[in-house]
């Protein structure tokens, strides 16, 4: 390198990547994991999905559409850094607001560029995601040794429930609906909507964006709300977001709420950690794999139509459909792995899929699943 190293990433089993630091300085411990999109590098940091992970980015230009707050799906960034092939190019886009640098920079989050990010996928997929340290440091001084221990001492996402972390802290209501060319962002298209509770255990704003431009008046509770909380709302359906962490430790609180909702005639529709969720509540267990889904061109296949759908994915477990129960259908299933990637309760409107047919980023080939969601609550406003 010309330029004396600014920013340091260590593995634990002691592999040393060096690069030029943008974005905030300091030091972070977490999982390490590669994402293959093309595009929505702002969406991907804003998930709360990447709580406690570092995202490498297979795809070498980022920075170049900048930072445009429309594209934010939390409030602040929640990914704890990033690793770029090249250093951030500057904005070439109408819409930008910022650079992606400063940005991370005011939102107290770590970049490195500069890097290998093509060795450091292949690693990944051949050894799983593994525990790291990135630090950056304008100075360039890094203590190598303290910082592998560090990445080998922690203990990883396995039994953490981050979604505590991540969800609201009080209950609220979005009627925010999907952005339009030329309009902005809507509102729901129906005069009398339907009432959706939304538990939040890390929740997109496009997943809620896109209930309400499917005709939901949504109101949002935290992850940890009981079942006679969200049945005071009085809900025609209940949504289960998506969300970081071990779905296991979650399900602690999680699950028996699920359950007594599903004692109840009620529609059920979760994503991505709500779909982990479900699953557990119905009786199936989940797992870590290697180094999971993270992109936007995942191919998933309908097993009851047989069509195929490229989807955007994000999560590190999934659900083992070898221990769903009888009554339980497995619906979707990837074309990268065979996992399990959607499920539905035969003869009850509850369903949920692994992946984001919301995507931001990524195609919109599932979005049909938000009409599936207001056709079972029409079904049951009127009896049919």
């Amino acid at each position: 390198m010309a330029n004396k190293p600014t920013a340091c990433l260590a593995l634990a089993d002691g592999t040393v990547f060096y690069g030029q630091g943008f974005g905030a300085p300091g030091e972070v411990v977490a999982e390490l994991v590669f994402n293959t999109a093309m595009t929505g590098y702002q969406e991907i940091m804003t998930d709360p999905s990447y709580a406690s992970q570092v995202v490498t980015f297979t795809f070498p230009h980022i920075g170049n559409t900048g930072i445009t707050p429309e594209d934010d799906e939390a409030p602040d960034p929640v990914a704890s850094g990033i690793v770029v092939r090249w250093d951030p190019t500057d904005p070439s886009n109408w819409r930008a607001a910022g650079d992606l640098p400063d940005w991370m920079a005011r939102r107290g989050r770590i970049g490195i560029g500069g890097v290998d990010t093509r060795r450091l996928t292949r690693a990944i997929r051949q050894q799983g995601a593994p525990h790291v340290v990135l630090a950056h440091d304008p100075d360039g001084n890094f203590d190598i040794a303290a910082m592998v221990a560090k990445a080998r001492d922690w203990t990883g996402l396995v039994g953490l429930d981050l979604a505590r972390d991540v969800t609201c802290r009080q209950s609220y209501r979005w009627d925010q609906g999907a952005w339009e060319w030329g309009k902005g962002f809507g509102t729901s298209p129906e005069q009398k909507p339907f009432k959706v509770v939304a538990l939040d255990y890390g929740a997109k704003r496009n997943i809620l964006r896109s209930l309400v431009a499917f005709g939901a008046d949504v109101t949002v509770l935290p992850a940890t709300a009981t079942a006679e909380e969200v049945l005071a709302h009085d809900p025609e359906g209940v949504f289960l977001s998506n969300g970081p962490g071990d779905p296991a430790a979650t399900g602690e609180y999680a699950v028996p709420m699920i359950k007594d909702l599903l004692d109840r005639d009620m529609p059920i529709f979760g994503i991505c950690l709500g779909h982990q969720m479900l699953a557990l509540a119905l009786g199936a267990k989940t797992v870590k794999m290697g180094h999971g889904h993270h992109g936007a061109n995942h191919p998933v296949r309908d097993t009851e139509t047989g069509k195929v759908e490229i989807t955007s994915m994000n999560h590190g477990f999934a659900v083992d459909s070898q221990t769903l129960p009888a009554g339980v259908i497995e619906t979707h299933v990837s074309l990268f792995d065979g996992s399990n990637c959607g499920i539905r309760v035969q003869d009850k409107p509850v369903f949920s899929v692994q992946y984001h047919p919301e995507a931001a980023p990524g195609p919109q080939d599932s979005l049909y699943l938000f009409q599936r969601f207001t056709d079972a609550m029409r079904n049951r406003r009127t009896g049919a």
